[in-house]
């Protein structure tokens, strides 16, 4: 573009002076040809990113951390004129998001498409845009940009490891006596029947009662006596650290298509790491057919109801991928406001950096609860923290309650499995039977 002017300049300018100082034909002409390039140059720039269209599309808005997401670009020179170059950048918040791309003499009434593929390496939300156009005259003189506001956001789910086994608490069996709280899902206990309000079930309905009464009355339930596996996630900001990282790894998504894909590795951060070991949990315990559960004192304070279904999987998901550290209660409060709510012998699992005293008392109380506890616990220490996390491993372990140690750049995968080993060769028998007397 830049010698293009050049040229064009200096073509104004010989024509000019000779005009000036000669007065010939031959100059005049220069000078009428440097200005109508100009104009035909401006025109045909200003014509074409006009006539420029772009589409972006997306199979699915829904990924994981680790995953590859596609996109397709289609870019459309509506127009009859030619556009020498075309530069589509990509202005998305996503990480180092591909989608960039020089293409070369769009003709006119053309299409061109190819597919971007992004290494997704963050959880969170990201809109797909803005997307920027930029094309020009073919003498370099003029270029012209058009904006594309984003009209679909990805969310990314966090990172989900494969976990063989996990220990899930036997429970009371379905049949048992029932728990006079009532409960959203069909169960064999019904409670009664109240009125119809918008958004129930047709199948709910009890039609002889509604025929009595003369206007619509649904059937309500209470909850089957079964154990659920409940997710409590620590989010407390003090208790949360985070190490520097050395170096990062640069891969360019060339390259990694050509070779085997790298391992992706999580920050290291202990609420990464909590919020990956979270949602493997609960994807492990879906696929089990348990009822899960979630709940996260953080801001705002979350609290997902135990459901068995790959639809509350994607809620517990979508919960994690907005989730931070910035709350001020700590486990043990998340605990005291939480357990009471729970089906005896359900399994509570805590993960947490915390080596405090009240990490004790939040085992202490689920286990007068006939709740049975299991502590996710990161080594913060690993992360950058300033303590080792030996001294509450002891004390857990001589309340023989479950506790898997969780240490920075560790196979999450081979960690997590390996603590149903540990229940098989060590005894925690106050896990199947509470060693404190029940609060009353």
């Amino acid at each position: 573009m830049r010698t293009g002017r050049i040229f064009i300049a200096l073509i104004f300018a010989i024509g000019l002076t000779g005009v000036i100082v000669d007065g010939a034909a031959l100059y005049s002409r220069f000078l009428f040809i440097s200005i109508l390039l100009t104009v035909i140059a401006w025109a045909w720039t200003r014509w074409v990113i006009n006539r420029l269209t772009l589409e972006r599309s997306s199979r699915q808005l829904r990924a994981n951390v680790g995953d590859v997401f596609e996109e397709g670009y289609k870019l459309n020179n509506n127009g009859i004129l030619p556009a020498p170059w075309v530069e589509v950048i990509n202005r998305s918040g996503l990480p180092e998001a591909a989608g960039s791309r020089l293409l070369t003499l769009v003709m006119g009434r053309q299409m061109r498409s190819y597919t971007a593929r992004s290494w997704v390496t963050r959880r969170g939300s990201f809109q797909l845009g803005p997307t920027r156009i930029l094309t020009g005259d073919p003498f370099g003189l003029f270029r012209a940009v058009k904006e594309i506001s984003p009209n679909e956001t990805l969310i990314v789910f966090p990172m989900i490891h494969e976990i063989q086994s996990f220990p899930s608490p036997p429970g009371l069996l379905p049949g048992g006596q029932v728990i006079r709280t009532r409960s959203q899902d069909i169960t064999p206990h019904a409670a009664g029947v109240r009125e119809y309000v918008h958004g129930d079930a047709m199948k709910r309905i009890h039609w002889p009662t509604s025929v009595r009464r003369n206007r619509l009355m649904v059937k309500e339930f209470e909850q089957d006596p079964q154990a659920e596996v409940w997710i409590y996630l620590d989010c407390q900001r003090t208790a949360h650290f985070e190490r520097r990282s050395q170096h990062e790894e640069e891969i360019t998504m060339p390259a990694m298509l050509l070779a085997k894909r790298p391992k992706l590795k999580l920050p290291p951060s202990t609420f990464e790491y909590s919020v990956s070991i979270a949602a493997s949990l609960a994807h492990y315990f879906i696929g089990q057919r348990r009822a899960v559960g979630f709940a996260s004192a953080g801001l705002p304070f979350t609290e997902l109801p135990a459901e068995r279904s790959e639809r509350q999987e994607a809620k517990i998901l979508e919960t994690l991928a907005f989730v931070e550290a910035n709350g001020n209660l700590s486990i043990a409060a998340l605990v005291a406001a939480q357990s009471s709510l729970h089906p005896q012998r359900s399994s509570i699992i805590l993960v947490t950096p915390t080596t405090r005293p009240d990490l004790l008392q939040a085992v202490d109380d689920l286990l007068m609860r006939y709740l049975s506890p299991v502590v996710v616990l990161l080594d913060a220490h690993t992360f950058g923290g300033p303590t080792s996390p030996e001294n509450i491993v002891n004390s857990l372990h001589e309340r023989r309650v479950p506790v898997c140690v969780v240490s920075c750049d560790a196979d999450l995968s081979l960690v997590l499995s390996s603590i149903s080993t540990t229940l098989k060769t060590q005894d925690f028998s106050a896990w199947q039977t509470p060693a404190l007397s029940p609060s009353i």
